[in-house]
């Protein structure tokens, strides 16, 4: 595999209404992260990933796009964004940019155009059918609850939706669209970009009248247009949002040779949680030996046919160290535990923002406090199944995505310094506790632990390049080892608020530790008492 810089970098996710807001509106802005970037210069990261920050009404936090190629009035101006794209590279860092092509807003003027009849040559934009029997087209479903298929009163047709019905589904059969798609990539390729997160991108092929969404027959050969016609002209990182995927299918996007993407988000250890066949609002605990056979067999299958990108946390998803941690007792000891444990891995790891100084679920004890439209539709449609009020709440405070979208804590002053006016979301009640300031005055915090796995990745190939080899252990030991030629590191993690032992015969004493989460030098590896959520590495 060709070496590429996206290979041996660190990503940061930035959610722009929730990082920094600089006017006072609440909402986070552009300035807000220009503000910010000796922040991050500071934490070692080299590329930030930015959600959605283009025109858009917001149905959806910005996943509904108006306009592709202007910003949101809330965020800023285009000289904002050109601003944020110089000032980030004096500091070495590149901007990747959400790109949103399954769907746009309804808002978007060629919805608007769409919309005025069936001979306006916008409508063939989207996807429209008849009514069947007087009824929807068929079952198929929205991620956001209820019919995928909205009726527009006017033509007497429905249009397919596969989120919100402010977020109608863009029809890529039809090569106008597509060449509307790649003339805006090179837009924000030519702005010196460094690349683009594809949010849903394996629904873009889907093919509604067969029941068909994720993973359609023409979805490669799409993609393989995009790479021709925009990106593969640039040198950039490009990683697509694919919740179907499997190692196989993942290498159909990701190898070098077919000409698609960098890599993708494969979602297989985030549904560990959730009952068999049922949806993510029904819970179930961590079985930590899936989690680690998973984890393992994404490390070990790609080979040199796909690159794997490595997440616990992101918008969509809750806090971590709220989900399989602990973030009560032992909050610093786990948060430092999950950052170990997935930063010695093989891949390219993304940090959520806030997760480097261990920021918590908000639970909240009202369906009035929550913001995000996935888990009000879902309440309601709930409620009317006859769950009651306290199940719905449990499941949202579980998974909810407003858990990881409350601002970023940066000191103990009001609202945590993210504004001056009334936050567009609640703060959660710890920033006195948890915040930026805190962790980087202090030398033992989540934020330094973060900051010296960075420096590591830069200092040893072994991470990057190295073999990963999973051993066999006790359920709640989670140990493998990376080799490289002669090198190699052994990475031992206790998944559990328990003690727990380890050993690791014909091993020596006295192993030197890299790094751990726990004050120790050294360590007898013939026989280890692990604290709870202990984690280390050491060079064997």
């Amino acid at each position: 595999m060709e070496k590429k810089w996206w290979q041996t970098s660190v990503v940061y996710q930035i959610y722009p209404r929730s990082f920094q807001d600089s006017n006072g509106d609440g909402i986070g802005d552009l300035r807000g992260i220009i503000n910010r970037l000796d922040y991050l210069q500071n934490l070692g990261i080299n590329v930030i990933w930015l959600s959605p920050v283009y025109k858009s009404p917001n149905d959806d936090n910005g996943y509904d796009i108006s306009d592709y190629q202007d910003i949101m009035d809330e965020f800023g101006t285009m000289e904002d964004m050109d601003e944020l794209i110089k000032e980030a590279e004096k500091r070495e860092i590149r901007i990747v940019m959400d790109l949103v092509v399954n769907h746009t807003s309804d808002e978007h003027k060629w919805f608007v155009e769409a919309k005025k009849g069936k001979d306006n040559p916008y409508r063939d934009y989207y996807i429209w059918r008849d009514p069947v029997e007087g009824e929807v087209p068929n079952d198929l479903k929205s991620i956001f609850s209820g019919s995928a298929w909205e009726y527009d009163q006017d033509s007497g047709q429905y249009y397919l939706h596969l989120f919100s019905k402010r977020q109608p589904d863009l029809n890529w059969e039809n090569e106008k669209v597509r060449e509307e798609v790649w003339n805006m990539m090179n837009f924000w390729l030519d702005k010196g970009i460094g690349g683009f997160r594809m949010d849903v991108i394996d629904l873009v092929g889907k093919q509604p009248d067969l029941g068909i969404t994720g993973n359609g027959p023409k979805l490669h050969d799409y993609l393989q247009e995009m790479h021709e016609k925009s990106f593969g002209n640039y040198d950039v990182l490009t990683v697509g949002e694919t919740w179907g995927a499997t190692p196989e299918i993942a290498k159909l996007y990701s190898n070098p040779a077919r000409k698609e993407l960098s890599m993708v988000f494969q979602f297989e250890h985030i549904g560990l949680d959730q009952q068999e066949g049922k949806d993510k609002w029904d819970l179930k605990p961590l079985d930590i030996e899936e989690l680690k056979a998973i984890l393992a067999k994404w490390q070990t299958s790609l080979g040199t046919e796909g690159w794997n990108s490595l997440f616990w946390n992101n918008h969509d998803l809750p806090r971590i160290v709220s989900r399989w941690g602990n973030d009560q007792e032992y909050r610093v000891e786990s948060a430092k535990m999950f950052a170990i444990l997935l930063h010695l891995m093989k891949g390219t790891p993304y940090i959520y923002q806030g997760e480097e100084i261990g920021m918590t679920n908000c639970p909240i004890s009202d369906i009035s406090e929550v913001n995000d439209i996935e888990s009000i539709n879902m309440y309601h449609e709930r409620i009317e199944q006859g769950y009651t009020r306290e199940e719905i709440l449990r499941s949202i405070n579980a998974k909810g995505r407003d858990n990881a979208r409350t601002p970023m804590q940066w000191d103990e002053s009001l609202n945590g310094g993210f504004t001056t006016g009334t936050p567009w979301l609640h703060v959660n009640p710890n920033y006195k506790n948890i915040n930026v300031k805190e962790n980087v005055a202090n030398s033992q915090s989540i934020f330094h632990c973060y900051k010296q796995l960075i420096q590591l990745r830069k200092n040893h190939p072994l991470i990057v390049w190295g073999e990963f080899e999973l051993l066999k252990t006790s359920q709640d030991i989670f140990a493998y080892t990376r080799t490289l030629e002669e090198e190699k590191w052994l990475v031992i993690a206790n998944f559990s608020d328990q003690v727990n032992q380890f050993t690791l015969p014909n091993s020596g004493k006295h192993k030197e530790i890299i790094i751990s989460n726990y004050p120790r030098k050294q360590v007898d590896l013939q026989q280890v008492t692990l604290q709870p959520y202990e984690t280390f590495v050491v060079k064997l």
